[in-house]
């Protein structure tokens, strides 16, 4: 009787905690968006959980994506340079370095196209491509779904995010999705700058920064809204600081990388690259989609005196036939100090963004 016993509490607990499992919910995820920031559109089959954003945020920093267990996402997207690569290429597992400069992982909750070349539609979509890449994690998806199987701990996380047993590269991809949609910087001295001058509510710490604001931003501030000035509003404005488009800005008269041309075969897209975000433009060197300019100073120098006129060049680059907007000197330092006013620290330093593991 007492084994007897004994079998039937054993069966009651097994079932208890088979029927806990199974009915384990997800809990919704609530995002702090800015409040002078559009609405986020949160793909329905992909919600945000507090499970999820989790998941995605160790997956974000696991060196068993890779093919020899070296690097991660995070290896190409450090938070320190706002999570791209200081170097003009990244390398890969294999020593093999790519042909474009690592994007900063900024905002992405509002893109509507991804990389340089905008051949991924979603940010799901996109996340998938660096593990199976040879010149980069260079590991089957298989390969890598196997290596988080065999962790207790993965298994009870995807569990717990996706109400349902199993791993694979779709929740991978959603899970870090997730993550990434939280990385959200609105902060800067900047969003202060733009608040104010839209007459939007000022919280009383943004009210002391606007204090601090000195004439030197507000005049280069100025000088980047300006047709007659640095005339840089036409591709980066607003909150987000970017025009969701793509733009051969004057780079080459000839182009190696034929960027969004190579995806639609069209040649009136030759040379156009997606328009990058300005925010922590000071943290994110090199620049350019070939990483060719080291110093902000160089990229203001482009715009001012080394457009290069070719076919497919952005009619909205108005003085491309003269090379650029011909900034003084004055004018240069000034541009460069509202420049800097885009750094975001409390981004860059948010513990939720940092390495849990």
């Amino acid at each position: 009787m007492k084994y007897l016993l004994l079998i039937f509490i054993s069966v009651v607990i097994f079932l208890s905690c088979k029927k806990d499992k199974v009915g384990h919910v997800p809990t919704p995820y609530v995002l702090e968006i800015p409040s002078h920031f559009p609405d986020m559109i949160i793909p329905e089959d992909n919600p945000m959980t507090v499970e999820g954003v989790e998941l995605g945020r160790k997956l974000f920093y696991e060196k068993k994506l890779s093919g020899d267990n070296t690097i991660s996402c995070a290896a190409c997207h450090a938070p320190e340079n706002s999570f791209t690569d200081p170097n003009q290429f990244s390398v890969g597992i294999d020593g093999i370095s790519g042909n474009r400069n690592s994007m900063a992982l900024i905002n992405l909750g509002w893109q509507n196209f991804f990389f340089w070349d905008g051949r991924s539609k979603t940010l799901e979509e996109q996340i998938l491509g660096p593990v199976p890449n040879p010149i980069e994690m260079h590991q089957s998806w298989p390969d890598a779904v196997a290596k988080l199987n065999a962790d207790m701990n993965y298994r009870n996380m995807f569990f717990n995010a996706f109400n349902e047993e199993g791993i694979d590269s779709i929740k991978v991809s959603k899970s870090i999705a997730q993550f990434l949609r939280t990385m959200i910087s609105g902060s800067s001295k900047y969003d202060v700058m733009y608040k104010f001058e839209n007459n939007l509510p000022l919280s009383s710490n943004e009210q002391v920064t606007l204090t601090s604001i000195i004439p030197e931003e507000w005049a280069g501030y100025d000088l980047f809204k300006s047709l007659n000035g640095a005339d840089c509003f036409h591709c980066h404005n607003g909150p987000l600081m970017q025009v969701k488009k793509f733009s051969n800005n004057g780079l080459d008269l000839s182009f190696i990388d034929f960027g969004r041309g190579a995806i639609t075969g069209n040649a009136n897209d030759n040379g156009k690259f997606k328009v990058p975000s300005l925010r922590n433009i000071a943290l994110t060197a090199p620049y350019m989609h070939d990483g060719r300019f080291t110093t902000l100073d160089q990229v203001i120098e482009h715009y001012s005196s080394g457009i290069q006129q070719s076919p497919t060049i952005d009619p909205l680059i108005e003085y491309a036939f003269q090379g650029g907007v011909q900034l003084d000197t004055q004018e240069k330092s000034l541009l460069k100090t509202f420049l800097l006013t885009l750094t975001d620290y409390n981004f860059i330093n948010n513990p939720d963004f940092q390495d849990p593991n």
